[in-house]
């Protein structure tokens, strides 16, 4: 064989060597990608039918504010390195077709909502009226009550009372999910988060709350209510052991507040699913295994890092609660 085939061969062995070690981590990448999905969404992409699809609803709209009915499934707004639908995403869209749609004019944020919590949200149509409602929040807003249907605690010494306040300071673990500290934890930074609660109806093994936030903080009723033994029903983040319904049981039911131009008082309100005062009601003795339960190749619920790896910044904090700088402000 002459030097030059020689060479050849050598460049061309190094090349397919090359080529398998950067197939290997490919693979090895996407599989990694692959399981740090939770099973409960690789469970929605395969069996939800309008996964990635889903439709709000809109219940009012004028110049200044509109007001929707956010589906489960569906981010509030966008965040960095995420290209999935939001709601703000499919309002601009709809104000594009119909031509209404301006730098000016188009969906501003003024609170969220979490991806898997259904309910009634509200947006501003320009900046004006964004930073008018994000400054006088606590002012404006009236009523904002939540209903959600939690797992009863196996031990019914830690049954929740009646009605009362849950006032435990909030943290975020290295996951970015809300959590209540140990008491003697010093030493992570927290933001404050008060959760009203009344017992709409006490079932042999789920409870359906009715909350309001005197604060909207990231997670906070679904933190709040499993520090207290109450997971909420559908919930991996959070230890659920029951998913009856195939999505978070966590919905925003109304909404009331003070229009921030005209100063009419309005009022939106949207039932949560009556299946959920059904099974309530029934109880559940013989749950069946929720999917994140029965995949052992898939992420564990994040809720088991308690103690993040390194504390957020007091900056990442504040980015938990769009309603701060209406505190600030007051």
């Amino acid at each position: 064989m002459s030097f030059k085939n020689c060479l050849i061969t050598l460049t061309n062995d190094s090349l397919i060597e090359k080529s398998i070690i950067l197939l290997q981590n490919t693979r090895t990448m996407t599989e990694k990608n692959i399981h740090s999905v939770k099973a409960s969404t690789q469970f929605k992409r395969k069996h939800k039918a309008d996964y990635g699809k889903e439709k709000i609803e809109i219940l009012y709209e004028d110049k200044d504010i509109i007001v929707i009915n956010k589906p489960t499934g569906m981010l509030s707004v966008p965040y960095p390195g995420s290209k999935a639908r939001t709601a703000q995403d499919v309002l601009e869209k709809i104000m594009r077709s119909r031509g209404t749609f301006t730098s000016g004019h188009k969906p501003f944020v003024v609170h969220r909502l979490d991806r898997d919590t259904s309910g009634v949200m509200m947006f501003a149509l320009n900046e004006e009226v964004q930073k008018k409602i994000m400054h006088t929040w606590h002012k404006m807003v009236t009523e904002r009550i939540y209903r959600a249907v939690a797992e009863n605690p196996r031990n019914k010494n830690l049954y929740l009372e009646e009605s009362g306040l849950i006032d435990d300071p909030l943290a975020q673990n290295s996951h970015h999910v809300g959590y209540v500290p140990k008491k003697d934890d010093k030493k992570t930074d927290t933001v404050p988060a008060r959760t009203h609660f009344r017992t709409v109806l006490r079932g042999p093994t789920h409870t359906l709350f009715e909350l309001q936030l005197d604060t909207g903080k990231k997670n906070q009723i679904r933190a709040h209510l499993a520090s207290r033994h109450y997971p909420l029903a559908g919930d991996e983040n959070y230890r659920a052991q029951t998913d009856p319904f195939f999505r978070l049981a966590l919905h925003a039911r109304t909404l009331e507040f003070l229009h921030p131009v005209s100063g009419k008082k309005m009022k939106f309100e949207i039932p949560e699913p009556e299946e959920w005062m059904t099974y309530v009601e029934n109880g559940d003795s013989h749950p069946r295994t929720p999917v994140w339960n029965v995949h052992t190749n898939v992420r564990k619920p994040i809720y088991e890092d308690f103690s993040p790896k390194s504390g957020p910044t007091r900056k990442s904090l504040r980015k938990m609660d769009y309603i701060s700088q209406g505190k600030n402000k007051r």
